[in-house]
């Protein structure tokens, strides 16, 4: 449940802005998103690109540099300008090779910096490590954003977790594997996507690991520990109220 003045759409890393004035340029981008298998909003202008992040709070945005209305550069200074949206993931994608612009799209706030014409599974692979990064390290949430199940709160801004007012001191893959479970109630997640979001490649091993880092958090948890429940031939969700 998450606890503030106004509704903020969940961040995590099925979402991505694609912000790019040229059609088909666009539509591959959308379509590399897709194919990774995460949900692909694509944005013609900057006030649009704009609008859609103050609405889905994505993980991660495609900016293009060149747009009809105002320069990604533009775009991507309002966004850290913004409290609430400042910490989402960049990727510059322009035909600009000059290592001015690069320099100018670093300054501005881009994380990342793509160069036209890009490679399909380079681009897919950029956007997948930083929307992990972003995601997992909880820094996309702005400070007052809190998540509460019964006496249990998590506050990802600050790192912190507390039951009944006291102080859970959690290892850092613990730390996220509940921030993801607590900012997407009633989801399940297989252990792979938790893998993911803890920054481990998805192989056999990492996987096992992963119920090692659950059982960790329940022992962490004590009387919460039912915050976290098994789906049975799935992998984890938070458990119900």
């Amino acid at each position: 449940m998450l606890e503030n003045d106004e509704p903020i759409a969940t961040v995590t890393a099925e979402h991505v802005v694609v912000v790019e004035d040229e059609e088909d340029i666009r539509g591959l981008l959308a379509f590399t998103v897709r194919e990774i298998g995460w949900t692909a909003h694509p944005a013609a202008t900057g006030e649009q690109a704009l609008r859609l992040v103050r609405k889905l709070r994505p993980a991660v945005v495609l900016l293009d540099l060149m747009l009809p209305d105002m320069s990604g550069i533009e775009v991507c200074r309002r966004l850290r300008a913004d409290p609430e949206n400042r910490f989402v993931g960049v990727i510059m994608v322009t035909a600009r090779s000059d290592e001015y612009d690069r320099v100018l799209g670093f300054e501005s706030g881009a994380d990342d910096y793509v160069v036209k014409p890009f490679s399909v599974r380079e681009v897919a692979m950029r956007v997948r490590a930083l929307a992990r990064a972003k995601v997992a390290r909880g820094a996309a949430w702005p400070s007052g954003v809190t998540f509460k199940w019964r006496g249990l709160v998590l506050d990802p801004s600050r790192h912190r977790v507390r039951a009944e007012g006291v102080d859970i001191v959690l290892r850092p893959h613990e730390f996220r594997i509940l921030l993801l479970l607590m900012s997407n109630a009633g989801r399940a997640f297989t252990r792979a996507e938790l893998s993911a979001a803890i920054g481990a490649e998805p192989k056999a091993g990492s996987l096992r690991t992963i119920d090692t880092h659950v059982s960790r958090l329940r022992d962490a948890l004590g009387p919460y520990a039912a915050a976290v429940e098994t789906v049975p031939m799935v992998g984890y969700r938070l458990g119900k109220e």
